[in-house]
């Protein structure tokens, strides 16, 4: 397996659901990180008593190295930057990395609206117009400016948010996919930025498998 040269186990769930799930593993697979996975049903008759097992958080993701267990997405991908820091993860450059790890912070904390309004979920194709909730268009103007500006600032190397792909973009990954499943519009830069990592080789990766899954989770289904 991909994981015995690391001794990495990355614990998710669904990957048609779990955005929180996505952010790191996009985040080592584009790396070339090796890891095992191993895939936990969201909410099935034996989430809680699996989920305990290993989560002291109660939630995926979570990182097993050894005896140690990382949970939280953001610090999974600084552990597994401390241990490979010639991956990229993060920005070479230090204004530029600042800026990375405060906007992932703040998708990380905020933008509830739009989390609690547009779920994530890969498979469903009839959504277009949908989720429009409370506070959800703040949240878009918010992420859309945030994407233009870090375009604009750091962006000319490539075609992400500081040029090459790094963790910042695997955090907003799982909004480029909501604005695509509840057909958000957007302008220009917003448009390539998203098409940029709906096409990345790890992020196709992960919606053909996502796609592959027979379970339905009612939790995060919109009638």
């Amino acid at each position: 397996m991909r994981g015995a040269m690391s001794g990495l186990t990355l614990i998710i769930g669904n990957k048609n659901y779990s955005s929180w799930s996505l952010r790191p593993w996009l985040a080592l697979r584009h790396a070339g990180i090796p890891f095992d996975e191993r895939l936990l049903l969201l909410f099935d008759e034996n989430w809680k008593e699996a989920i305990a097992a290993v989560s002291p958080s109660g939630r995926v993701p979570v990182l097993l190295h050894g005896e140690r267990t990382v949970w939280e997405t953001l610090a999974i991908i600084e552990y597994v930057n401390e241990l490979f820091p010639e991956a990229g993860l993060w920005p070479e450059d230090r204004d530029a990395r600042a800026a990375a790890r405060a906007v992932a912070n703040e998708m990380h904390a905020g933008f509830t609206a739009l989390r609690n309004h547009m779920p994530m979920n890969l498979r469903r194709l009839d959504l277009k117009g949908r989720g429009r909730g409370p506070g959800v268009d703040d949240d878009i103007a918010r992420i859309c400016e945030i994407w233009r500006d870090c375009r604009s600032r750091y962006g000319a190397g490539g075609a992400f948010l500081f040029g090459a792909f790094c963790a910042a973009d695997a955090m907003y990954a799982p909004v480029v996919t909501r604005f695509d499943t509840y057909g958000v519009d957007l302008d220009g830069t917003c448009a390539a930025y998203s098409r940029a990592v709906l096409t990345l080789p790890a992020f196709v990766e992960w919606r053909d498998a996502a796609l592959q899954e027979p379970w339905i989770v009612p939790e995060d289904e919109i009638d």
